[in-house]
């Protein structure tokens, strides 16, 4: 596993270097290191980091949202009121049901199936969006607006929504039901998410104030926090639904509205670790990437793809309707919605796994939804917001 973790590393920073040196987003040369070096291509990297490669995956992403948490404003988020709570499950809702018809007819699955394919492309990826919304917060890119922060927020709560209805399209494929409760999780899961990371950083803040702890020592003790919440959340998912994500996000943002010196400490020291745990989760990302599944996908895949983004970003407009952004901030918005990447490498093999009908074309469909939309949203974003944006 070391060597397989050097490999990583060494690797995964070099083609990062060299598409940043292109004037690229790195993480396509991330990606696609670990499309070289998966089990898919050259196959080189042991079975053991690919046994654990979605937990480590899941690290790095705590760690970015802990970043985030640490950086997120909640009196500008307040201030966007309405559009942000709908950014939440809006877009995704348009998209998948934009997606379940659209598939229908072109890809000519059920009507089932085809939720099941809207269910899984349907989430924008927090990985991608989250790193670049902190940038333009630090950066103070539309930060006076609420915009990266709504952007954020929505990126980490779409995921839940999307989820759950992923659970519900699964199960009723296999003959089961769709529960009233099922969907009552939805706003459950992201409020309880949400309270318990308020709890837990008013705690911290008050354990800061009483024992004098340096910022490295802060970091670990919400990291080890973070990583707790997140586990808890497997073992409770059937007893108490809560979206530990959410958690991670309040926890920090209750840190810097109460002790914003501590949190802007902590934050320093989350974008170092950032820079190992974003090469990590991207190579990993990119080496459960099956290439050939994309490459036989054919037109009608990425025209799915393509139309059912379409339906998304009318979803962020119609979010944002009678709100004082203007026409570039609302374009903008939209185009930040666009990545794809960490739920679709979470839940697209599964349909396959549980031996249903849909499941080579669902997966199919997630793989070539992170490799169309991945890069050309990170591109997307690191090319327009200094155009499409104030600077405050």
């Amino acid at each position: 596993m070391l060597a397989s973790l050097s490999i990583i590393f060494l690797f995964g920073m070099f083609m990062g270097w060299i598409f940043k040196n292109l004037r690229l987003p790195p993480l396509i040369g991330m990606i696609i290191a670990g499309i070289i070096v998966g089990p898919y291509s050259l196959n080189i990297l042991s079975e053991t980091m690919l046994n654990i490669s979605a937990d480590l995956r899941k690290i790095a992403l705590i760690i970015i949202l802990s970043r985030a948490g640490l950086s997120l404003d909640l009196e500008q988020l307040k201030k966007v009121g309405r559009p942000a709570i709908m950014m939440c499950f809006v877009p995704a809702a348009f998209e998948m049901a934009a997606c379940t018809i659209i598939s229908h007819f072109v890809l000519n699955l059920s009507y089932i199936d085809s939720a099941i394919v809207g269910a899984v492309i349907a989430a924008v990826s927090p990985a991608v969006v989250v790193p670049r919304m902190i940038k333009l917060i630090d950066g103070k890119y539309g930060s006076k607006r609420g915009i990266p922060q709504m952007i954020m927020a929505g990126a980490s709560a779409d995921d839940v929504f999307v989820i759950v209805m992923f659970t519900a399209f699964v199960s009723l494929s296999q003959g089961g039901n769709i529960s009233a409760l099922s969907f009552i999780k939805i706003p459950i899961s992201i409020f309880l998410g949400i309270a318990i990371g308020v709890v837990f950083g008013i705690i911290l803040c008050r354990l800061f104030s009483a024992v004098s702890v340096g910022a490295s020592s802060k970091v670990i003790i919400y990291l080890g926090l973070s990583l707790f919440l997140t586990s808890a959340e497997t073992y409770l998912e059937n007893i108490i639904p809560f979206a530990s994500l959410l958690s991670v996000m309040a926890c920090g943002a209750i840190i810097y509205r109460l002790n914003p010196n501590d949190a802007k400490d902590m934050s320093s020291k989350f974008s170092e670790l950032w820079v190992g745990a974003e090469i990590l989760l991207f190579v990993l990302l990119g080496s459960v990437v099956d290439i050939k599944y994309a490459v036989a996908s054919g037109m009608a895949v990425i025209l799915v793809i393509i139309l059912s983004l379409i339906f998304r970003m009318l979803g962020v407009q119609t979010c944002l309707i009678k709100t004082s952004l203007n026409r570039k901030e609302r374009l903008f918005t939209s185009l930040s919605y666009i990545p794809k990447a960490t739920v679709q490498a979470a839940i697209g093999s599964v349909p396959l796994s549980m031996g249903l009908s849909c499941g080579k074309t669902v997966l199919t469909v997630a793989v070539t939804a992170i490799i169309l939309t991945a890069p050309i949203g990170a591109i997307l974003i690191d090319k327009t917001y200094k155009v499409l944006l104030k600077k405050d």
